[in-house]
């Protein structure tokens, strides 16, 4: 049986300030109606049904996740009470998956990315999943990178980008993973042709990930054992908590899929893909005047070009204003420039660092 588990714990610190603690990215809309996270679910349409979609989040997004997905049942919220990265998060899912179906298979999904072609994002998971009933596969789907990008993690598959978006979507196996590069190091990973964005998404049998585990982080193994033989453990605030505690803060890239050398493979995809990291990445996708200006709410701009203004009640106004990123919030006014955008995180860095948790 094919479930979905949507990885919906993130905070969002490069989306401030619209982006809280209490409220973070996945529940903002960008550019449509639907949030992220319902579109996450929406775009599993005619794939894995609401019943088989499984949320894992934070105790404290519980009631917003509920109530932005009321299809989804409740049970299927998984609630982690301390954040410990996504290793901790996909074990924690998996176990329980494998108590209620050995035979489960499950697609990991981010809760906070954007598709734009669903059709062709079917075809890559329909071949994902095909690849993950070899024994021991771990499976992730790979982004043809289209510029140098320093924000991205990578992967280096036994392909050409150059000719694997152009066949009917296949596995290929995975050499090796690289973090976050420099732009020099990027350059040539683009220059290479071997080289895809680490997307994120991840296909596998509950076994095979849950092997793995055990393999290769026996300490997070151990904590989650738990829930691999008792359905009900979830439920059990106490057993939730004492696991949590005795993980490690990891992700899956570090703890799993870098060491597992032979299991690993990628799906190339080309689907309209986005993970929405900064406020640079909103001004791309969406709809521009003619003047390059993308604009939400009560906005006037004159001899500006180029900049993004997410508005809120009052009025702004910008004048001669080039490549400019505006938010306008209850209690907070952000501006900068586009290029400027991934800094953002260091302004809730230094909000936390100088007591101003309120702002946060």
């Amino acid at each position: 049986m094919l479930y979905a588990v949507i990885l919906a714990g993130g905070v969002g610190s490069r989306f401030w300030p619209q982006s809280r603690q209490s409220f973070p990215k996945q529940f903002l809309s960008i550019g449509g109606e639907r949030t992220l996270i319902q579109d996450t679910v929406d775009r599993l349409d005619g794939l894995i049904p609401p019943d088989r979609v499984f949320v894992v989040t934070s105790t404290r997004y519980l009631d917003e996740t509920r109530r932005q997905l009321p299809e989804v049942p409740e049970e299927n919220l998984l609630a982690e009470p301390l954040a410990r990265n996504t290793a901790p998060a996909i074990a924690f899912a998996a176990a329980h998956l494998y108590a209620r179906d050995p035979d489960a298979t499950l697609v990991v999904l981010p809760a906070d990315h954007v598709v734009t072609s669903v059709s062709r994002f079917h075809e890559v998971l329909e071949a994902a999943i095909e690849q993950a009933q070899a024994p021991g596969a771990l499976v992730t789907i790979g982004i043809a990178p289209t510029h140098p990008e320093t924000g991205y993690g990578y992967l280096q598959f036994d392909g050409n980008v150059a000719d694997a978006f152009d066949e009917t979507p296949r596995a290929f196996p995975v050499f090796t993973f690289a973090e976050k590069p420099d732009l020099a190091t990027a350059e040539n990973f683009v220059d290479s042709g071997d080289f895809l964005w680490n997307a994120g998404m991840f296909v596998w049998r509950a076994d095979s990930i849950l092997d793995a585990v055990a393999s290769y982080q026996p300490e997070l193994d151990r904590a989650m054992r738990p829930f691999r033989t008792d359905v009900r453990a979830v439920l059990d605030v106490a057993t939730v908590e004492d696991a949590f505690a005795a993980s490690p803060k990891i992700s899956i890239d570090y703890a799993v899929m870098e060491r597992a050398e032979g299991q690993v493979f990628v799906v190339p995809g080309a689907f309209g893909w986005s993970d929405v990291g900064d406020w640079r990445a909103v001004y791309t996708l969406s709809e521009k005047d003619e003047q390059g200006n993308a604009v939400r709410g009560r906005v006037i701009l004159q001899d500006s070009s180029r900049c993004h203004v997410a508005g809120n009640d009052r009025l702004v106004v910008l004048v001669g204003m080039n490549d400019a990123v505006v938010v306008d919030t209850d209690d907070a006014l952000l501006i900068l420039h586009r290029e400027a955008a991934q800094q953002v995180k260091n302004v809730v860095d230094y909000l936390h660092a100088n007591g101003l948790d309120q702002y946060v």
